[in-house]
């Protein structure tokens, strides 16, 4: 049963394995649904978050099945609440440079880069994908945070000549090693061959008006749909689902288990608030050696010159290599201990299928990053619980 949505959205704010009633939280004009969410209900999505100001789907109630979908085969997710910052005008191009912590020198109309964001000390506090509609115009896909704020703000803080915005704008993404085909029998195989990373283009489907992105935050290959008319969501979505039923396609949500085993960053879970971009893992994204400036520069700089540094680490947990609640995931970040010392938090664990063992996220402080490390925490259950940094068999933080 999905959730009640005539006047409540049923949502998991609780542990799975907790034996308690699921509250309840109040659908009204503060938190917005997206144009899929009637096609989510009716899918049965069993479990929202709420995700810059709107309900996002979390799961579809077999986890398992969505994973094996998502790696097989193809899933679809409503994940409208990526919401986009426009920003246009003569001085576009400069101001979506000087918010961006990474150089877009030389991007042009059609392309993508991600590309995270500082406050002015330096700290993490946004990891968009930057794509440039034309040379005066620019969407920043943003993850959770009150980025279009930050921009209008950063804007008349220097009296940039532009708007800025929340355009009519809600991304459907198809995930999957399947998708190409599927992309292929919505678009036709030369605007999907043309179609390179992170490469984007101006597309209709039935009336439908949208970009097409390849992208998606998965490393098993897909597509944004970026929905630019936000009453026809229902009539996309059924389009792909009819059109993807040959290759398998079901519903699903952004998927923790595949992303942590692929290494890609979820912001603001994988990592506390004073995080700057070098400790989260996205020193590749940031163009701090350059000569690119941009918010936060020189704090940035100061900060990576310090001795004391948290870096996000891999994890293992030491643990029977079950698919069982041996381990709880951290449903909050839990403080992580060397021989009784706090040295950081375990922010995520997940169990991984593809690696058949418990696998999560640390932040821990430095020397206690280093691979080898043995951290000890409590689990959701209140037990005692151990895990091992590592950079293998899974890999370093990496992103799309």
């Amino acid at each position: 049963m999905g959730p009640k949505i005539c006047s409540y959205a049923r949502l998991n704010v609780r542990s799975a394995w907790q034996n308690l009633c699921v509250p309840e939280i109040a659908i009204g004009a503060r938190i917005r649904t997206s144009p899929f969410f009637d096609s989510t209900v009716s899918a049965g999505a069993s479990s929202f978050t709420i995700y810059n100001g709107m309900y996002m789907p979390t799961g579809y109630g077999d986890a398992r099945a969505e994973y094996e979908r998502l790696t097989e085969n193809i899933a679809l997710w409503d994940v409208a609440a990526e919401r986009q910052v426009e920003i246009v005008g003569p001085d576009a191009a400069a101001l979506t440079q000087y918010v961006c912590a990474r150089s877009l020198r030389g991007m042009v109309a059609g392309r993508a880069r991600y590309a995270p964001m500082c406050d002015h000390q330096g700290r993490l506090i946004n990891d968009p994908i930057a794509m440039c509609l034309d040379n005066d115009r620019y969407w920043l896909s943003i993850a959770d945070s009150d980025a279009l704020l930050w921009v209008r703000a950063v804007a008349g803080e220097r009296g940039a000549d532009v708007e800025v915005f929340e355009p009519d704008v809600s991304p459907l993404a198809v995930q999957g090693p399947r998708a190409d085909e599927l992309g292929r029998e919505l678009f036709g195989d030369e605007v999907i061959e043309a179609l390179g990373f992170f490469h984007h283009r101006t597309v209709e489907l039935d009336d439908i008006p949208m970009v097409l992105c390849r992208s998606g935050w998965s490393k098993q290959g897909g597509f944004e749909l970026f929905l630019t008319d936000g009453s026809k969501g229902t009539q996309l979505w059924d389009l792909v689902m009819a059109a993807g039923e040959t290759f398998g396609i079901g519903p699903g949500t952004p998927n923790h288990a595949e992303r942590i085993e692929s290494g890609l960053l979820s912001f603001g879970s994988d990592h506390d608030r004073d995080t700057d971009p070098i400790e989260a893992g996205l020193g590749a994204f940031t163009s701090l050696a350059s000569d690119v400036d941009f918010c936060g520069k020189q704090a940035l700089q100061a900060r990576v010159d310090s001795t004391t540094r948290r870096p996000i680490v891999n994890i293992t947990f030491d643990s029977p290599a079950t698919e069982s609640r041996d381990i709880q995931p951290a449903s909050q970040p839990t403080t992580a201990s060397v021989d009784g010392k706090v040295v950081g938090e375990i922010r995520t664990s997940v169990w991984g299928p593809r690696l058949n063992a418990w696998i999560g996220l640390a932040q821990l402080q430095a020397p206690f990053d280093a691979p080898g490390t043995t951290i000890e925490s409590v689990d959701g259950a209140g037990r005692t619980v151990t895990a091992v940094v590592t950079n293998e068999p899974f890999g370093t933080i990496r992103t799309s």
